[in-house]
């Protein structure tokens, strides 16, 4: 597993300039448009046989979000790679100065089994539109997408411009071995500790979209059928193995078991008597996380990878459930009956990716907002908060570091380089030694001079 001669071929091919010009970025995300929409149902079938994704959820939350990203870098790529003229202080006129996007180089992209077409494609679009050459390295645990993610790259692009490279964990240490410009990991923390601690040996910057246990904070107020549905919804598509998911439920004591009935309807709405029988339901990926999560609830049908909708509520938060980022289709209700105890509990546990707060009080809102800390807030819904091409997306503390979607994937990609440009018609004397002024005068001068 050698990948230093591919490496030297994409750092060579960037050198050379190649993927600099707009005109070649616009038409390269045109091609990878063109090429995902012509197999839009080889990925439809290769997502149902690694997750059973549906038809219509595959195309929501991998597809369309993938050719949406496209069409928005197409669309304001132009206006992206324009420098931005800076103010210069006095001390450097006369002179000009602006900030220059340039691409960092030879970048890697690291995507996860969950959502493996969209995870792994929309960070590489914002690869495609900062210039940059790319490795993919897919999850191996999605094989069919994996496989066919790499006869579109194969068919669509150079490999000394673009490239996967399928394999295990030992293909994605061995990557990591090698030098890169840039590394984008999707995963897990402990994964992601990894990833970070091989990008320091060559002081690459990495950015890192992890995960969490994410909480639904649900108040007395809240509208119980529709709060229901939307953490319904946004926990159990994709069979819960989504890293925005709500992981676990925080609701007034007063509303809880009203809450707890709404939300059995609603699943009950979504998937019917039997959700194994289900279209719209997913399953497990495979048998290592299928026996983790059913180690939870006791039970599950292996053959199948099938762990039903599952609502604990005689959950504490010492309990096993509330110890790790549970990824499946498990959803712990707790209750409390005060909102500060509730707060504090949660700024003493790792950073989320996501909070969920379900209120329509606004004094309520900005309190929670004001004390809580996350990568990201929804109220009165979850998920959506990932979508939209001006809203950056991704986590901090153990939920990650950097932010994508839209222009921010562009800039995920991009040295901001900065640029001075000054006269030699003007020398100002007053820097160069001996000096010209006294320390009390150079302090006021400086006030001045540094202005701008």
């Amino acid at each position: 597993m050698d990948f230093a001669p591919l490496i030297a071929r994409q750092r060579q091919y960037f050198q050379a300039g190649a993927t600099r010009p707009l005109a070649y970025r616009q038409e390269q995300l045109r091609q990878f448009q063109a090429g995902i929409e012509a197999r839009e149902s080889a990925f439809l079938e290769a997502l149902h046989a690694d997750l059973r994704k549906p038809a219509t959820e595959a195309y929501m939350a991998e597809i369309g979000l993938v050719l949406s990203e496209v069409r928005c870098a197409i669309r304001h790529l132009p206006a992206w790679i324009q420098p931005q003229r800076r103010r210069l202080p006095l001390l450097a006129w006369p002179g000009k100065a602006s900030v220059a996007p340039e691409p960092f180089g030879v970048a890697m992209i690291i995507g996860p089994w969950n959502y493996p077409f969209q995870l792994l494609l929309t960070p590489l679009v914002g690869a495609i539109a900062a210039g940059n050459c790319v490795v993919l390295k897919p999850s191996e645990f999605a094989p069919h997408t994996a496989a066919v993610i790499a006869k579109l790259i194969a068919d669509t692009f150079p490999a000394e411009y673009i490239t996967v490279v399928e394999g295990d964990r030992q293909v994605a240490e061995a990557l990591l071995r090698e030098k890169f410009d840039s590394i984008f990991f999707t995963g897990s923390t402990n994964v992601g500790r990894a990833v970070m601690t091989a990008a320091a040996r060559n002081l690459t910057p990495a950015t890192l979209e992890l995960g969490g246990k994410c909480p639904a904070i649900v108040c007395a107020a809240a509208r119980l059928d529709v709060t229901a549905r939307r953490i319904a919804w946004g926990k159990f598509m994709n069979a819960g193995q989504t890293c925005v998911a709500p992981d676990f439920v925080l609701v007034d004591r007063c509303i809880r078991q009203s809450f707890v009935d709404a939300l059995k309807q609603a699943v009950h709405e979504f998937y019917g008597d039997n959700p194994q029988q289900s279209p719209n339901y997913g399953r497990i990926v495979n048998r290592q996380h299928f026996d983790r999560l059913a180690g939870y609830v006791g039970g599950g049908d292996a053959a199948d990878l099938y762990i039903p909708p599952t609502i604990l509520t005689d959950v504490s938060w010492d309990s096993l459930v509330m110890q790790e980022e549970i990824f499946g289709p498990i959803l712990p209700v707790l209750e409390f009956e005060n909102l500060n105890e509730v707060l504090a509990q949660l700024r003493d546990r790792p950073t989320p990716l996501a909070l969920y707060l379900f209120t329509n009080d606004r004094a309520t809102q900005e309190r929670v907002v004001t004390n809580t800390r996350s990568g990201g807030v929804c109220i009165n819904d979850t998920v959506v908060q990932i979508i939209g091409h001006d809203l950056p997306f991704g986590g901090v503390g153990e939920s990650g570091m950097g932010r994508y979607h839209g222009k921010a994937s562009f800039d995920c990609f991009t040295h901001q380089r900065v640029v001075v440009r000054r006269s030699t018609v003007f020398d100002s004397r007053l820097r160069y030694p001996p000096p010209k002024l006294s320390l009390q005068k150079l302090k006021k001068a400086y006030r001045f001079l540094l202005s701008g």
